[in-house]
């Protein structure tokens, strides 16, 4: 019990506080308002396996996490390796994501702030008049000067389900930010391997325009000697006018690119040409990767993980809402100085203080707050949607990029054992064209032929790494859970 104060009790904020918190066991002992948050269940039974099997292609084993979180390092290339730290460093995007993290930290702090007791301190002077028509006229001067303070009692729990809200928000920006990183780095290396395929192909146009420019003086040589027609040496000149026209293309197209990873660099268009010049081709990975289980790739995706912090938050923020229904209680005290004049302000009979409980209820409200808590309910589904949404969503975005993957591997060796024959063909049609033993019209198609399979080799095995990295970014590699180096 607290004693009434006299004029020579010692009061104080704090022991105004602690008197009126008196009332808080009458008021305590409920449960915060609405259900408390259970994770729903990743409902994967019907996905124990993944539907793209494919022999000797796909493994059901667990990756490594270290493998997923750097799995870049897996394609062996310095430079790509490289290209993906200082993105990681210097991506705007990225650097985006940490700012909207540091953001939903401070939400949280405030969100957490509001169940502690607020101190503010005030002082003022006013000076009022009254009508001499509604009663003795004249003019006061009021001096004043005090701290004030209050804290309200969370009784049905609608603070302590903010503050759950606040940090689920914090949790789901988090996820955002990896989620970015995942897309970050995949970006970098599919434009990457889009770079070292067009440099690919740039390199057998130049070589086999040298060898089209060859036949051309053999084929010129043997029109003067009346070896050859007129029509042979039309066609040797449309050829290689053909293949000379492809080059600026992809000249164009590695330009495009090149400038792409600046962007994803953080850097200006143009900054990386020199260190992004002709390299070697990147070499096409192993047939066999591990991907693990779904439920495993599930709980690791940033999307998936985004999706089920944003619906904690919403099952918070209903609690919050209903907490509305309900009255709030809060604690109140103030102890101050008052005066009439400026020398009497700080004499002991200026003091002045006041402490209590307040109730605060808006029971007749219209059905505002019931029709927040309907909104609230219709958000929380909604979200539950989403969630349902994006799982499945990942789950197709992985069998795809296994299916692809698995296929692109396949059309590779094929394309590759394509080029292979289309090289010796051009090479016997070359020796017997220049014995004499073979019209120059076979030897145009089989370098045609050359051509177009080499062509088509260099784009499939860059098709083969990109599905590579789409797979990785589908499992949701490239964070690591153990050292994220969220800022």
């Amino acid at each position: 019990m607290c004693s009434r104060p006299t004029h020579r009790a010692r009061f104080g904020l704090r022991s105004a506080l602690l008197c009126s918190a008196a009332l808080i066991p009458a008021l305590g002992g409920c449960q915060a308002a609405g259900e408390d948050y259970v994770a729903p269940k990743l409902d994967v039974a019907e996905v124990e396996a993944w539907n793209g099997r494919f022999e000797g292609v796909i493994t059901q084993e667990d990756l490594d996490p270290k493998v997923l979180a750097e799995w870049w390092t897996t394609l062996e290339d310095p430079t790509l390796t490289a290209l993906v730290k200082d993105a990681v460093e210097s991506n705007l995007d990225l650097r985006v994501a940490s700012a909207q993290l540091r953001q939903a930290r401070g939400a949280r702090k405030v969100a957490g702030s509001a169940g502690e007791p607020q101190i503010g301190t005030s002082a003022g002077a006013t000076r009022s008049g009254s009508s001499a028509n509604a009663g003795p006229g004249g003019t006061n001067d009021l001096y004043s000067a005090g701290v004030d303070a209050s804290w309200e009692l969370d009784v049905f729990g609608g603070i302590q389900r903010q503050v759950e809200a606040a940090e689920a928000d914090e949790q789901a920006v988090a996820e955002v930010r990896r989620d970015v990183l995942v897309s970050v780095s995949a970006e970098v290396a599919l434009n990457y391997a889009d770079l070292r395929a067009l440099q690919s192909r740039a390199r057998f146009a130049r070589r086999n325009l040298g060898f089209q420019e060859a036949t051309l003086t053999v084929v010129q040589s043997k029109v003067k000697a009346g070896a050859a027609s007129q029509l042979d040496l039309s066609r040797a000149e449309s050829q290689v006018s053909s293949t000379r026209a492809a080059l600026p293309a992809l000249n164009q197209q590695e330009t495009q690119v090149k400038n792409r990873l600046a962007v994803l660099l953080g850097m200006t268009p143009g900054s990386l040409d020199t260190r992004l010049a002709a390299g070697p081709s990147m070499a096409v990975p192993d047939i066999r990767v591990a991907v693990g289980v779904p439920g495993d790739v599930l709980r690791r995706r940033p999307d998936v993980r985004g999706a089920e912090r944003r619906l904690a938050a919403e099952a918070a923020r209903l609690g919050a809402s209903i907490a509305e229904l309900y009255p709030k209680f809060s604690l109140g005290a103030s102890i101050g100085l008052e005066s009439l004049s400026i020398p009497d302000l700080f004499q002991a009979a200026s003091r002045a203080f006041s402490f209590g409980p307040r109730i605060q209820w808006s029971p007749l409200n219209g059905g505002r707050l019931k029709a927040q808590v309907e909104i609230q309910e219709a958000v929380q589904e909604e979200t539950l949607l989403r969630y349902e949404s994006t799982i499945l969503l990942a789950l197709e975005e992985v069998e795809n990029a296994i299916s692809a993957y698995a296929q692109d591997q396949l059309r590779y060796q094929s394309l590759e054992e394509a080029a292979a024959s289309a090289r010796v063909a051009e090479t016997l049609a070359k020796q017997r064209f220049d014995l004499g033993a073979t019209d120059f019209l076979t030897l145009l198609d089989a370098q045609r032929v050359l051509l177009d399979a080499e062509d088509y080799a260099a784009t499939s095995a860059g098709e083969v790494v990109g599905d590579l990295i789409r797979l990785y970014k589908a499992l949701g590699g490239g964070w690591d859970p153990a050292n994220e180096g969220i800022e």
